[in-house]
C-alpha cells in the first residue's frame, strides 16, 4: 500500500508560539535581571565585539549564571523551559491538526526551527509534539555542566535544517549527506510539503526558500502588540510570505483556516501527480 505523503509543519520558536524569548520565562529572572537589561547587555557585547547576536545571548548567559552560582546543565535549561508562555491554543493545536491530516489522507509532522535553545524547549510542555528540534545547543563536559556553544543558530543557519527536513536527516552536526545528490522522489518530505511558520525578519530567508520551493509561509503575529502585526503584513507585501494570521491556534483561528486548506491542496496535488502517470 502507497505511503501517506508527509506534510511538515516547521515552527520559529519565539514570537510563534512563545509571545517572548524563552530566556524570559525563567532564566533571566534567576540571573537577576530584567528582560530589557539583559538583552541590551547582549547586544552591547555583539556590537562591541562585532559579534554574532546568537553568540553573545548564549556568552551572556554562561557567565551571568557562573557569577550567580547556577549551575548550567541540560535538567536545569529544561527547568527554565516548564514555564514558558505560550499564545493561544499552542497546547491544543497539534492534536488538531494531526487529526485533520489523518482524515484528509496525509501524515503530519511538526518540527522547531529556532535561534533559542534546543534544551529550554525540551523542557516546555510541548516538547512531546515535536519530530525534532533544531537548535541552539551547548557543549557540556563529563559532569554535564555546559562549557561552550555547541550551536548557534542564526537567521541563515536556520536554512540548513530545512534541507535536512527536506532529507529526514535528524542531526545538526551532519554536513554530508545532507550536501548529497538525492533525487526529488527520493526526499523523504518535498518542499512542496512544507508549512513554515514564523514571526519576524530573522525568518525571512526560511520563509523565501520554503516559498520559493513551492511550499508555504505563513507570517504570525502577537495580535496585542502592533508593531508585530505590522512586520507580518509588510513580509505578505513583499512577497516573503503568503499568508499572514494571528498567533492564534484555535480551531476558530485562521491559522487553523489556512493549514487546513493548505493541506487539502497538497492532498489534491499528490491525487493529480498519481493520476497523471
Amino acid at each position: 500500500m502507497k505511503r501517506k505523503p508527509i506534510v511538515a509543519l516547521i515552527y520559529d520558536f519565539d514570537g510563534t508560539l512563545s509571545p517572548g524569548n524563552m530566556q524570559e520565562f525563567g532564566f533571566i529572572q534567576a540571573v537577576g535581571k530584567t528582560p530589557a537589561e539583559f538583552w541590551a547587555l547582549s547586544d552591547s557585547i555583539a556590537r562591541g565585539q562585532d559579534a554574532s547576536n546568537v553568540l553573545a545571548y548564549m556568552k551572556l548567559m554562561f557567565d551571568e549564571a557562573h557569577k550567580n552560582g547556577i549551575r548550567l546543565r541540560k535538567d536545569s535549561f529544561k527547568s527554565f523551559g516548564r514555564d514558558i508562555e505560550l499564545f493561544d491554543g499552542v497546547k491544543e493545536w497539534f492534536s488538531l491538526v494531526n487529526e485533520y491530516g489523518r482524515t484528509h489522507g496525509v501524515r503530519i509532522e511538526h518540527y522547531i526551527n529556532s535561534s533559542g535553545l534546543k534544551e529550554i524547549i525540551e523542557g516546555s510542555s510541548i516538547a512531546q509534539e515535536f519530530k525534532h528540534i533544531f537548535a541552539g545547543t551547548f557543549i557540556y563536559d563529563d559532569n554535564g555542566d555546559a562549557q561552550w556553544p555547541g550551536i548557534a543558530v542564526d537567521y541563515t543557519a536556520k536554512t540548513q535544517f530545512l534541507f535536512k527536513i527536506n532529507k529526514g536527516i535528524f542531526s545538526a552536526q551532519d554536513a554530508k549527506v545532507v550536501n548529497s545528490s538525492i533525487a526529488e522522489d527520493k526526499k523523504r518530505i518535498p518542499f512542496t510539503h512544507m508549512i513554515y511558520f514564523g514571526d519576524g525578519e530573522t525568518d525571512v530567508p526560511c520563509m523565501k526558500i520554503v516559498t520559493m520551493f513551492g511550499g508555504h509561509s505563513i507570517a504570525v503575529y502577537n495580535p496585542t502588540n502592533d508593531k508585530k502585526k505590522a512586520t507580518a503584513f509588510k513580509l505578505k507585501r513583499q512577497g516573503r510570505v503568503s499568508f499572514t494570521a494571528p498567533a492564534v491556534f484555535t480551531k476558530e483561528s485562521r491559522a487553523y483556516e489556512v493549514v487546513c486548506a493548505i493541506i487539502d491542496k497538497i492532498r489534491a496535488d499528490v491525487t493529480l501527480q498519481a493520476l497523471s502517470r
